[in-house]
């Protein structure tokens, strides 16, 4: 009975009723199931949170996704102090980052409607398009032309990876490569934008 008993003080206390920081500590050591119970206990309020700001569930489930596979991938480097915070805040500025992308898009179609020779720019908002456009524009002329051509490819005409990659004789990769490096440059251009926006959506 001694030995029986022994035996089950032993038992390892399931990851359930473990604390942030136990749970932290064995992630980092590259326990699946303390990273199970680490999305347990957090992926639903994640996803909610990201839902609220993004409007999207499966966009609102991406982002969630996208931040637990780069948790478990930097697993052993990850510095967490509290788990509740750095998971929020991580999903913060995905959400931001997203918006950021979806804003880049929607001033590339503004700048494709302002050179319409049937554009009104009479409105409000087709001011605010213009100016817009206008920093757009400025944005694309400072990018490479290689990579101003891949972008134009990629949101004007709507083409997909492989097909520019066919076309322009490129690897995926580097087409890949290309629009993320254009996305990244016309993020300074259009920061003014970018800021009060993002101050809109997270206040």
């Amino acid at each position: 009975m001694q030995s029986t008993a022994n035996q089950l003080s032993l038992k390892p206390k399931p990851c359930a009723s473990w604390d942030d920081a136990e749970l932290v500590l064995a992630l980092r050591g590259g326990s699946e199931p303390a990273f199970a119970e680490i999305y347990r206990r957090y992926g639903f309020g994640l996803i909610e949170q990201a839902y609220r700001k993004v409007g999207s569930r499966e966009a609102a489930e991406e982002i969630v996704q996208d931040l637990f596979a780069a948790l478990w991938h930097k697993r052993e480097g990850v510095d967490i102090q509290k788990l509740p915070e750095y998971l929020g805040t991580a999903v913060k500025y995905r959400v931001i980052n997203l918006i950021k992308t979806k804003l880049i898009h929607a001033g590339y179609l503004a700048y494709c409607h302002t050179q319409s020779p049937r554009a009104d720019h009479h409105t409000e908002q087709e001011l605010a398009a213009t100016d817009l456009a206008g920093a757009l524009r400025r944005g694309l002329t400072r990018l490479p032309a290689h990579t101003r051509e891949i972008f134009q490819l990629s949101r004007l005409e709507h083409q997909t990876v492989p097909e520019i990659a066919g076309r322009l004789k490129l690897s995926t990769k580097a087409v890949e490569y290309h629009i993320t490096r254009a996305l990244k440059q016309l993020r300074v251009s259009l920061k003014d934008f970018l800021v009060v926006l993002a101050l809109l959506i997270l206040s």
